[in-house]
C-alpha cells in the first residue's frame, strides 16, 4: 500500500510529468498552475499539520503515475481553489483557459455533494448523479485522486468521520473505480477504506498473510521459473510477475463464507505477451503442462467486461498441489485494466484531441453506468425494469439543488412532489409548500434545470394529499404517495376489523381458542380465499366482509345480526328482562348498546332503541329527529331503576351580555350535582351564545340547574340541544 509523501515538492511532481508531457507550452502551464495555487493556499495548513499545498500536489502526483494530460495536471494542482480560496471560476478561466476552469468547477461541484450511504437505492443514485455531473470524465478521475490521497491521510480524523468516509468511499466511489476499470486506483481505495471501516478484519487478514507470506513467496518463485522455462521452449516472449491478492478482494471472500485456506488464488501469477494470438498460445502451454480448474476458466479476451476489461484467467494445480490464479494478457489489455479510461492518455492515436478521444471512450464505457446498469445491480424485475427505462432513462434529465448545494436528479417534467419525494419520503410527506430560486410556487409547478428548491414541511402534517399522485410526474413519488395511504388505510382498517371481528366472537359466546384454533382458521380462509388473519381482518375493517358472516362460518347460521335480534323480538324468544349497565333492553339478553351521540338522552328521558348494523343498539330520545322515520328496526328499552353512572348531555345558553357570565354559569354548579365539562362561546352580531356540555344523573337535575341558569341576569334562553 502506497503511503501520502508530506514531503513532496512540485520539483518532483515536475520531473515526473516531464516524462512524457513534452511540449513547452504545457510544461509552463503546469508550472503556473503551481504557483498560482501555492499563493492561494499560502498559510493554510491541513489537520495533519502540513502546509495544504501538500495535497493538491499529492493528487497530481497520484495522476501522473498514470500519465493524465497538462490541462487534468493542472486541474488537479487548482482542484480546491475556488472551493477554499478567494477564487473564482472567471479567475481561472482568464489564467488557464476554459478547458481547466470547467475541470476545476466540476471537481467543486462534485465536492458539494452531500453523501449518505443509509441503502442501496440511495447509493445507487448517489453513483448515477456524480456520473451525471461530470461532463467530462476527467472530472471523476481527479476526485478519485483526490479521494486517495485523502484516505491515506485519514488517520488524523475521528474514528467515526474514518468509518464515514471509508464506509462512502466503498459504497460510492470505488465502485465507479471499478466502472472506469482503474484498478490501480481502486484496489488501494479499497483497502484503505477496510483498513478504517474494519480495522479488526483488517488487520486480521494482515497478520494471515505474513504468517504464510515466506512460503508463499518461495513457491510462487518456483512457479515463476517453471512457467518461464516452459514459454521460452515455445518462442513466446513475455514476461511475468507474481501478483499479490488485495486485501479487500480477501475480506470479500471471507464475508462469503470462505475460510482463509480456501482462498486458492492467493498464489497468482500475471503473464504479460505481445498479440492477442500469444495469449492463447500461452494458455495452451501452460494447460499442457499443469491440469486447469474448468469452471475456474474466463475468456474476458473474446467477452471484455463492460469495463473493456479483457484478459484470460485461469486457475491450474501447480507445483506441489498448489492452486495458482494465472491471468494472460498484453501489455496494452494490461494498461486498460489497471488504468481503465485513463489509457487512452497513453493509446491514443497521433494528432487527436485527447479531451475528445477520452469522451468517446467514456460514453461507450459508461452509457450502462450511468443508468441501465444500475437497474440490473438493483435486481429489478423485468416489467419494472422496462418501465423504469422508459420514464426515467430514455427521457431527459434535469439537476436541481437544494438550498444547501446538494443535487438532485429528476427526470424532465418533475415538480416540486417530485423533488420532495427524491430528497426523502418523509419530506415529502410532511410537505406544505415549496419555493423556487425564492419564489413561491404551486405544487404542480414544472421544474427547470438548475433551480433551487426549498420544500416547507410541517411535522403536524396529516400527510400527502391524495390529488398529489395527479401532480407528481415521477412513478416513484406517486407510489410513495398511495404507498403512504396503503399503510394508513391498512393499519387502520386491520385494528378496526380485528376488533369488530373479536366483539362478535365475544358476542357469540365462542371461545377465543377454539374460534382462533389453527384448523377453523385454515377453514375460514379458504372460504374467502384469504391468505392470512390479517388480510381477513383488513377485509372486515374495509367492509369487503363482515364479522358476522365470519362468525356465521364458524357457527353454520347463514342469519344475519339484524335477523337474530328482530327475531328473539318478534318471536318472543328469550323473553326476559335484562339490565345492560343503565338501559333494560326486552327480549335481548346480550347485544352492546349505545347511547346516541346526536340527542344524548340522559336518565328520566323517554328513549328507544334502533338496531343498527354491526354497532349493537342505539338509544335515542323519543323526540330525536334522528329517528322519526325509522320504525323496522326499533326495539322497546327504557332506563334501569337505579342508574350507576352521569350521562352527558349538551345545553345552549343565550344572552346579551358577556359580563361576568361564565363566572355566575359555574357557580351555580354549587351544590348540585352537575359537572360541567367543557363551555365552548360562540359569538353573534348583538348576542352571546354558549355551548355547556355537561354530565347529570338524570332529568330532574338537569332540569332544575336549567332553572337556575335562566334566574341569572342578562341570560335571555336556556335549551338542550339535539345535534
Amino acid at each position: 500500500m502506497r503511503k501520502d509523501n508530506p514531503k513532496l515538492t512540485f520539483d518532483e511532481l515536475y520531473e515526473k510529468v516531464c516524462t512524457y508531457i513534452t511540449k513547452n507550452e504545457e510544461r509552463k502551464l503546469i508550472s503556473k498552475a503551481y504557483l498560482f495555487a501555492y499563493e492561494k493556499h499560502f498559510g493554510q495548513r491541513r489537520l495533519t499539520g502540513e502546509d495544504y499545498i501538500v495535497h493538491p500536489l499529492n493528487v497530481a502526483y497520484i495522476l501522473s503515475d498514470i500519465n493524465a494530460d497538462a490541462a487534468t495536471i493542472c486541474a488537479a494542482i487548482l482542484h480546491d481553489t475556488i472551493e477554499d480560496c478567494d477564487c473564482t471560476y472567471e479567475e481561472v478561466e482568464k489564467k488557464f483557459g476554459k478547458e481547466v476552469a470547467d475541470l476545476v468547477n466540476g471537481v467543486t461541484k462534485i465536492n458539494k455533494l452531500k453523501f449518505t450511504c443509509d441503502n442501496e437505492a440511495m447509493i445507487a443514485n448517489h453513483r448515477k448523479i456524480l456520473v451525471g455531473l461530470s461532463e467530462d470524465v476527467r472530472i471523476l478521475i481527479i476526485k478519485l485522486a483526490d479521494r486517495l490521497h485523502n484516505m491515506r491521510t485519514l488517520w488524523i480524523l475521528s474514528e467515526k468521520k474514518q468509518k464515514d468516509k471509508a464506509k462512502e468511499t466503498l459504497d460510492i466511489l470505488t465502485p465507479i473505480a471499478h466502472r472506469l476499470g482503474m484498478n490501480q486506483i481502486k484496489s488501494e481505495l479499497e483497502d484503505l477504506s477496510l483498513r478504517y471501516y474494519k480495522p479488526d478484519v483488517y488487520f486480521s487478514i494482515v497478520e494471515k498473510l505474513n504468517q504464510t507470506r515466506k512460503e508463499r513467496d518461495r513457491i510462487v518463485n518456483e512457479m515463476m521459473e517453471k512457467v518461464t522455462i516452459l514459454l521460452n521452449k515455445n518462442n513466446i516472449k513475455h514476461e511475468i510477475k507474481g501478483r499479490a491478492k488485495s486485501i479487500y478482494s480477501i475480506y470479500k471472500k471471507l464475508d462469503k463464507g470462505k475460510r482463509f485456506s480456501d482462498i486458492y488464488d492467493l498464489l497468482a501469477l500475471r503473464v504479460f505477451v505481445n498479440t492477442e494470438q500469444e495469449c492463447y498460445q500461452t494458455l495452451g502451454i501452460i494447460h499442457s503442462k499443469y491440469r486447469p480448474i474448468p469452471k475456474r476458466f474466463k475468456d474476458y479476451i473474446a467477452m471484455p467486461k463492460t469495463n473493456m476489461y479483457q484478459s484470460l484467467h485461469t486457475t491450474v494445480f501447480g507445483l506441489e498441489g498448489y492452486l495458482f490464479e494465472i491471468q494472460i494478457r498484453t501489455y496494452e489489455m494490461d494498461e486498460i485494466a489497471e488504468r481503465g479510461i485513463a489509457s487512452h492518455w497513453s493509446y491514443k492515436e497521433k494528432g487527436s484531441n485527447v479531451k475528445a478521444s477520452m469522451q468517446n471512450a467514456m460514453e461507450q464505457k459508461l452509457q450502462f453506468f450511468r443508468e441501465i446498469m444500475e437497474l440490473k445491480e438493483e435486481k429489478v424485475n423485468d416489467e419494472d425494469f422496462v418501465r423504469t427505462v422508459e420514464e426515467d432513462i430514455l427521457k431527459n434529465t434535469i439537476y436541481v439543488f437544494t438550498p444547501k448545494g446538494d443535487v438532485i436528479e429528476l427526470p424532465q417534467g418533475s415538480t416540486p412532489i417530485d423533488f420532495a419525494y427524491r430528497v426523502h419520503s418523509g419530506v415529502g410527506d410532511t410537505m406544505v409548500g415549496a419555493l423556487v430560486n425564492g419564489n413561491i410556487v404551486p405544487l404542480d409547478y414544472v421544474l427547470n434545470d438548475g433551480d433551487i428548491i426549498k420544500i416547507n414541511t410541517n411535522k403536524n402534517s396529516s400527510g400527502p394529499s391524495r390529488e398529489w399522485i395527479d401532480m407528481a410526474y415521477t412513478s416513484q413519488a406517486r407510489n410513495k404517495i398511495k404507498s403512504f395511504y396503503n399503510k394508513i388505510d391498512k393499519e387502520e382498517y386491520l385494528k378496526m376489523g380485528t376488533e369488530l371481528l373479536q366483539k362478535e366472537v365475544r358476542k357469540r359466546k365462542i371461545p377465543f381458542a377454539e374460534f382462533y384454533s389453527s384448523e377453523n382458521t385454515a377453514k375460514i380462509l379458504e372460504e374467502f380465499h384469504l391468505g392470512d388473519m390479517n388480510e381477513l381482518h383488513i377485509s372486515i375493517g374495509n367492509g369487503k366482509l363482515t364479522a358476522i358472516a365470519v362468525v356465521n362460518n364458524f357457527t353454520n347460521d347463514s342469519r344475519t345480526k339484524e335477523e337474530i335480534i328482530l327475531n328473539k323480538v318478534t318471536k318472543g324468544e328469550n323473553k326476559k328482562i335484562v339490565v345492560k349497565n343503565d338501559i333494560v333492553v326486552e327480549g335481548i339478553d346480550d347485544i352492546k348498546v349505545n347511547v346516541a351521540s346526536c340527542c344524548k338522552p340522559v336518565p328520566g328521558d323517554d328513549i328507544v332503541g334502533y338496531i343498527s348494523k354491526g354497532n349493537g343498539i342505539n338509544v335515542h330520545r323519543t323526540t330525536c329527529p334522528n329517528i322519526s322515520e325509522l320504525e323496522e328496526r326499533m326495539i322497546d328499552v327504557s332506563w334501569n331503576q337505579e342508574v350507576s353512572k352521569k350521562y352527558s348531555t349538551d345545553i345552549l345558553i343565550r344572552a346579551n351580555e358577556n359580563k361576568d357570565l361564565l363566572l355566575a354559569i359555574i357557580s351555580k354548579t354549587s351544590g348540585s350535582d352537575i359537572s360541567i365539562q367543557s363551555i365552548n362561546t360562540i359569538h353573534t352580531s348583538g348576542n352571546y351564545m354558549f355551548t355547556l356540555n355537561v354530565l347529570t344523573s338524570n332529568t330532574e337535575s338537569l332540569e332544575k340547574f336549567m332553572v337556575d341558569l335562566r334566574t341569572i341576569n342578562n341570560i335571555v334562553q336556556v335549551e338542550r340541544i339535539i345535534h
